[in-house]
């Protein structure tokens, strides 16, 4: 056997496949110290440790093997993996509306990679329907890949470009827009859109999943049919985030671009729309509206594009002991705008107090918001606050953390004058900002407790 037939293995790991005289692809079952595992033997990134044999069990999923416990190695055969799927034109049907899926990566669009054992970006648009076949009963489907990239590294130039593309294709005349994106960031990007793309006629809407194509348990196939049904029928034009509602297949939600965020690392259900409450269910079947202060579906194409952004704007989140050489050093190195995510209703330290004099005597927008994320910033209520009102720090209302960071970047994208971005960042766009929150806009349940445990048996599967 030669080196190629152990692509990635090291070391130990090596070491135990050439002992056995188990090349990757073998069809294995892996006897241990503490148990038995059944598998296919996966190729390691060259960067990975030596430690750990992957395999991908019959179940979907891999796992690590330690070597250091494995006592023999049992081969039934090979068995290598071709997950390549293939582009498909998408059927065209006359009597169907017109949608534009934007690519931009994310688990949406990964795939395994067994060459190296890596998750990367690597579905094309084309390739999503290829493995969603369903799509084509709801619309027309064109695609386009505008990024390739995880989340984490979508920026302002992605943003804008993203933007220009909406804009172009609504003029063009499509009848709804999906945006395939990584769910790490896809709360900042919701919200950017928000700002860059106003009076849209027609929906668009972000999707992405929390576990990829190649996993049992991916939420990619239905997601992308619940974002491609909405953009194709839903009365609803606004930016939206489709993603899981429960953990369960039952439904999908969609969040209002400036009010959703992120939740949890990995459950599929990690989208919640904060201090409001969702715009709608989705499910393949139906569109069920839960608000109905949302923009609707025009039949014009007018709509405003304005994507613009200072990328010397920067979030600091308070903690306890927090000393003025952060915001210094961003008022050094040429930034012109701080969001804070302080304390209870909006507080930092009196001894940050003389960087804030020093922001407000260069000419830097500083915007407090709450770390908290439910509730109001209220700086009239204590001395501190009050106090920072006096050193030019704005308070954002219950506007998020993260959207208060793009809406700033916006809008000094836009203008120097502080009062023009003042004014612009206290000014409500799409709903970033809210008169109040309702009663049921604020639901943390906690686990163990009786009632709750009633509650949730209901749902849970």
């Amino acid at each position: 056997m030669t080196a190629s037939d152990f692509k990635g293995y090291r070391g130990k790991a090596l070491s135990t496949l050439k002992n056995f005289n188990a090349p990757v692809w073998s069809d294995v079952v892996i006897q241990t110290e503490k148990g038995k595992y059944k598998g296919i033997i996966l190729p390691r990134s060259e960067t990975a440790d030596d430690e750990h044999i992957v395999i991908k069990m019959p179940i979907g999923y891999n796992i690590g093997v330690a070597v250091e416990n494995i006592t023999e190695i049992k081969i039934n055969g090979r068995k290598e993996a071709n997950y390549k799927i293939p582009e498909k034109e998408f059927p065209y049907d006359e009597g169907k509306p017109r949608v534009k899926l934007f690519g931009t990566g994310g688990t949406i669009a990964s795939r395994l990679d067994y060459r190296t054992g890596a998750v990367i970006p690597a579905f094309s648009p084309g390739e999503l329907y290829g493995s969603v076949p369903e799509l084509a009963d709801y619309c027309n489907l064109e695609t386009e890949k505008l990024y390739g990239v995880f989340s984490e590294n979508m920026g302002p130039e992605q943003w804008i470009g993203t933007a220009k593309a909406i804009g172009a294709e609504i003029e063009k005349g499509v009848d709804g827009i999906v945006i395939g994106h990584g769910t790490d960031v896809m709360h900042h990007t919701a919200a950017i859109l928000s700002f860059m793309v106003q009076n849209s006629p027609v929906p668009i809407v972000m999707v992405g999943s929390q576990r990829s194509s190649d996993r049992p348990s991916s939420d990619a196939a239905l997601n992308l049919i619940h974002a491609v049904k909405t953009a194709a029928e839903s009365d609803i034009a606004e930016v939206m985030v489709c993603m899981f509602g429960p953990t369960s297949d039952i439904y999908g939600l969609l969040h209002r671009g400036t009010r959703v965020r992120k939740m949890h690392s990995s459950y599929r259900s990690t989208f919640r729309t904060i201090g409001d409450i969702p715009i709608a269910k989705v499910s393949r079947d139906e569109i069920t509206p839960l608000r109905k202060d949302y923009k609707k579906r025009r039949k014009d194409k007018n709509v405003i594009v304005n994507p613009v952004f200072e990328e010397k704007v920067g979030i600091v989140y308070y903690y306890p002991n927090m000393k003025p050489d952060i915001i210094d050093s961003m008022i050094d190195n040429g930034y012109k705008g701080i969001v804070i995510a302080g304390t209870g209703l909006g507080h930092v330290n009196k001894p940050v107090y003389p960087a804030l004099k020093r922001a407000q005597e260069k000419g830097v927008a500083v915007y407090m918001t709450v770390q908290t994320l439910w509730g109001y910033v209220q700086m009239y209520v204590y001395e501190t606050g009050r106090e920072m009102l006096d050193l030019g720090v704005v308070p954002c209302a219950n506007m998020l953390p993260e959207v208060a960071y793009v809406k700033l970047g916006w809008a000094l994208g836009q203008t120097s004058d502080l009062e023009k971005v003042k004014e612009i960042m206290l000014t409500p766009i799409n709903g970033e900002t809210t008169e109040r929150e309702p009663s049921n806009g604020y639901l943390i349940y906690q686990g163990g407790l009786p009632e709750v445990e009633e509650f949730i048996s209901k749902y849970r599967k």
